[in-house]
């Protein structure tokens, strides 16, 4: 996804957050009690359930240490990715206040892009150290605030899937090495944060690259570019050093024997799967992954045809979905999202399509965005970066009730 420059902020007095937040917490709290249906006593009841870690895969279902099914409804929190080598919004918000209300609207899990140039890296920018719990970050490298958020995370119940995004802090590359890293520095920093991590349980995968694309390709057997054979080095020796994550397999855009669709999204194309499953020394660790967008991302043709929007289930399952419903592995929905949510526009009414499609078939999913500056979606939150954007957040509710926190 592209991002949005960030204008420089005008740095908020503690007490000045502090008012902001909770004038911004009452107004939200406010539009729920008026516009979202109450959950039932049941539904209460089961979004206070633990969830074991680590988890498993079971046939289409990702389950936890008991064999309970799981699902994973998330958003994505990124930053770390970029040139601060922080995720993004610590220039106004403290990040436990962050985390906190990212729990507090029903999401158990988030999915943190970074770059293998950031986690290497001394330096992190972009914070404003005088906000709160912020001050714990001072002097601290990538790797360690993303120690501290992810210890935070933990107390607060929310899951983290660790996502390869980009190799450089500039843009996303079609391949999982180039641009001056090779196969072994992506594998290298992989079973880094997987010794790293390995006893931190809310810690519970590895999306091995975002967005395959271009001359990526799916079945070939092109050591230079399947990627399918590539995320199968990576997955097995993360495996090697951390046996309980889950691997997050993304697909590619094009380049797939046979592939029935012509046109694909970034890492949305699960085509190979069928006649070419990843193939894991732990089968039960996998998981496949997708990225779906709509018309404000880019205008792909099915949006016009006479069809749309009843077009999309059946696009829907030969890209994706026939893994699940074959039970062969879980399917995760790693990025959608849009800034439109209404029933007239293209976007919106592509959006409003996948979310019932997803509660409907139970998928999990991490939304694009928690940020607000994502340049083609927006966020959860407002340009402010702390108001909710009501509508979004509303459409998105029924995919909320009854999840779990881990533990």
């Amino acid at each position: 996804m592209r991002y949005a420059p960030k204008k420089k902020q005008n740095q908020l007095k503690p007490h000045q957050q502090l008012l902001i937040f909770s004038v911004a917490l009452v107004v939200l709290l406010g539009s729920f009690l008026v516009k979202l249906p109450a959950l039932n006593q049941l539904d209460l009841a089961s979004a206070a359930m633990t969830i074991q870690l680590p988890l498993s895969s079971r046939g289409a279902k990702i389950v936890d240490g008991k064999g309970n099914t799981v699902l994973l409804r998330g958003v994505n929190w990124f930053g770390m990715e970029t040139e601060s080598h922080a995720p993004h919004g610590l220039w106004r918000r403290d990040y436990k206040e962050m985390l906190a209300q990212i729990k507090s609207l029903g999401y158990n899990l988030i999915r943190l892009p970074y770059s293998v140039a950031g986690v290497r890296s001394p330096n992190v920018t972009n914070i404003d150290f005088n906000i709160g719990s912020n001050l714990e970050l001072l002097g601290k490298t990538p790797l360690e605030v993303m120690d501290l958020i992810i210890q935070e995370a933990q107390r607060q119940g929310l899951l983290i899937l660790l996502d390869n995004h980009r190799l450089n802090d500039l843009a996303i590359s079609p391949l999982w090495y180039g641009e001056g890293f090779t196969e072994a520095d992506w594998i290298d920093t992989w079973k880094m944060l997987a010794d790293r991590y390995k006893n931190q349980a809310n810690v519970i995968g590895a999306d091995l690259k975002n967005e395959p694309s271009g001359k990526a390709s799916w079945g070939t057997n092109d050591l230079t570019t399947d990627w399918r054979l590539a995320a199968e080095r990576a997955g097995n020796a993360i495996l090697a050093v951390n046996p309980n994550w889950l691997i997050v397999v993304e697909g590619v855009e094009k380049n797939v024997p046979g592939q029935k669709l012509e046109h694909h999204w970034h890492g949305g194309n699960l085509e190979g799967v069928s006649r070419y499953p990843v193939r894991l020394v732990r089968k039960n660790k996998l998981v496949y992954s997708l990225h779906e967008y709509g018309a404000g991302v880019y205008n792909q043709p099915y949006f016009s045809e006479p069809s749309f929007p009843k077009n999309l289930v059946n696009r829907w399952q030969i890209g994706f979905h026939y893994i699940s419903s074959q039970n062969i592995a879980p399917i995760l929905i790693g990025e959608f999202g849009g800034r439109k949510v209404d029933t007239n526009s293209p976007e919106g009414i592509w959006q409003n399509e996948f979310v019932k499609y997803i509660q409907k078939k139970n998928l999990s999913f991490a939304y694009w965005s928690w940020n607000p500056n994502s340049a083609d979606t927006g966020g959860i939150l407002l340009d402010d970066w702390l108001s909710v954007d009501i509508p979004k957040q509303q459409l998105l509710s029924p995919l909320l009730q009854g999840v779990g926190s881990g533990e």
